[in-house]
């Protein structure tokens, strides 16, 4: 009995020893990192296609243009007033779609704003002349509108921390995704008759719009919409499964109440939720008797979407036939194909910026963004000046020129593009986010349609290469802007935001945090 006794305490021994060994290895091998949340990418995906309807939009009338000019017999003018003007529109979705989704829930308002688009694409793809267009543009610009402000709203809410940067800037991957289509769309129908053409290349885009409507039927609501409205036991439901785990999902819940109002110790099923929290008051948060917080958040946020649009891209995007004509290539079909690189060129990169705003952080990205769009506006304006200026062709000129307009919407994708609408969408707290956001939507079509009404324009004004210089020296401003007033909010969530703004300084220890 002793023997077998001593022989199950040195096994006992062993057993322990082993485990500790075992122990020991498990500490040198780094922490595995949680995998990205499946739902919660797929829900993102879902949102984010609304985003498509502007892209194709901005692609396809670059090319359509062209020929709408011939067959309607219409003005510069007018062509950028036509251009144009879909981003003033749009206002009036952006405006309604605050309220809307606080009303209706996120996920009915993106099956609206493709309802919308879809009767504006039909009637584009219909109208006998200039005006009829235009109507059609205005009922697309409203669905365009529903579509920017509700996608990144509803992405925000549905990622967990860990990959809330990589999910939102699916809106921006999906506009780049519409606008290389626009741009393929002028490509595939530029060989068909004059009066069919350009209709085709607008009417087609209703299908997008069709396609969202369905695949929005397998979404869930937003959980923080929900807890707004009080159904706690559905959003749990949802947090579940958008999170990285369970205890994150129970950590979400009791942020989210807590900025909704509603007590901690309160886990019933469905609550009722005080007043003031359901979106009265709002505006007057944000602009009457705003905290030091909110005043810094509401600057930050139009100022991001302001110097997003004034360093021209639009220019760029819309007028890209125009500036490649100007560069020396004058055959509709190489305009297009030069197009499509544009178009490829952005898509690419804007898929890079994915992988990298949750690793680097949108400070550092954003800034070297707006650094090479100065570099390149500045290089594209001195080209485009010596080419202007020259009696002969220089092929060195020309190269660099389209070289120039790759490399401004390629350092835009990777990081001033995407940034803009995950930072705007993530820095407003609960009560004020949805109207923050169609505000900040608000000021980034506004200046967008400024831009695209007035290039042409400009460029009779003060030259092409001017415009540029332009462009480039807004850009500058917006670098110097964005270094000061704009602080890194990776891994933060959208609850504890608040704390990193009121400070004006990128930089403070011993300020406290305002809220």
């Amino acid at each position: 009995m002793d023997i077998q006794l001593n022989q199950v305490k040195m096994g006992d021994g062993k057993a322990v020893e082993a485990k500790a060994d075992e122990k020991i290895v498990e500490d040198f091998n780094p922490p595995k990192k949680p995998k990205k949340n499946k739902y919660a990418f797929a829900c993102a995906i879902l949102a984010s296609m609304t985003s498509i309807l502007l892209g194709y939009d901005i692609g396809v009338m670059s090319g359509a243009a062209i020929y709408i000019k011939r067959d309607l017999k219409v003005t510069d003018v007018q062509i950028e007033i036509l251009m144009g003007i879909i981003n003033l529109y749009s206002l009036v979705g952006s405006c309604l779609a605050g309220r809307t989704s606080d009303w209706i829930g996120r996920r009915y308002t993106i099956v609206l704003a493709g309802a919308i688009f879809f009767a504006g694409a039909i009637l584009m793809g219909f109208s006998p002349n200039y005006s009829f267009l235009m109507f059609g543009r205005f009922i697309a610009g409203i669905g365009i509108g529903y579509a920017l402000m509700i996608a990144p709203v509803y992405t925000a809410e549905v990622s967990p921390a860990s990959s809330r940067g990589f999910l939102t800037s699916f809106p921006e991957v999906f506009i780049n995704g519409g606008i290389l289509l626009g741009y393929i769309s002028n490509f595939a129908f530029s060989k068909l008759t004059l009066k069919l053409g350009w209709r085709l290349m607008l009417g087609i885009g209703a299908v997008p719009s069709v396609l969202l409507a369905v695949g929005v039927l397998a979404m869930p609501e937003s959980p923080r919409w929900l807890v707004m409205r009080g159904r706690l036991g559905d959003a749990i439901i949802v947090l579940n499964k958008t999170s990285d785990s369970k205890e994150e999902a129970q950590l979400r819940l009791a942020e989210i109440k807590e900025a909704a109002g509603i007590p901690e110790s309160c886990n019933d099923d469905v609550v009722q939720v005080p007043k003031q929290n359901t979106g009265e008051g709002v505006w007057k948060q944000l602009f009457i008797y705003p905290t030091p917080a909110i005043r810094h958040i509401v600057i930050a946020a139009l100022g991001i979407h302001f110097f997003q649009q004034a360093s021209g891209v639009d220019a760029v995007v819309l007028y890209s036939p125009r500036i490649f004509e100007k560069a020396g290539i004058t055959n509709d079909t190489d305009k297009l194909l030069a197009t499509v690189a544009v178009g490829f060129t952005k898509t690419i990169f804007i898929l890079v910026a994915t992988f990298m705003l949750d690793r680097v952080g949108r400070r550092p990205l954003l800034l070297t963004s707006v650094g090479g769009i100065v570099l390149s506006l500045l290089t594209l304006a001195v080209s485009l000046t010596i080419i202007d200026n020259s009696e002969k062709k220089l092929i060195w000129a020309v190269g660099l020129s389209i070289a120039m307009v790759l490399s401004s919407v390629a350092t835009f994708s990777i990081g001033a593009g995407p940034i803009t609408w995950v930072y705007s969408t993530e820095i407003f707290p609960l009560r004020l986010r949805a109207q923050g956001c169609a505000m900040g939507v608000v000021v980034n079509r506004v200046t967008s349609g400024v831009i695209s009404m007035t290039f042409l324009s400009l460029s009779k004004g003060i030259t092409i290469g001017g415009a540029f210089f332009l462009y480039g020296g807004i850009a500058i401003a917006g670098w110097i802007f964005f270094y000061f007033m704009l602080p890194e909010t990776r891994g933060k969530t959208l609850e504890e935001m608040e704390g990193s703004f009121g400070k004006f300084k990128v930089k403070s220890n011993n300020n406290k945090e305002r809220r």
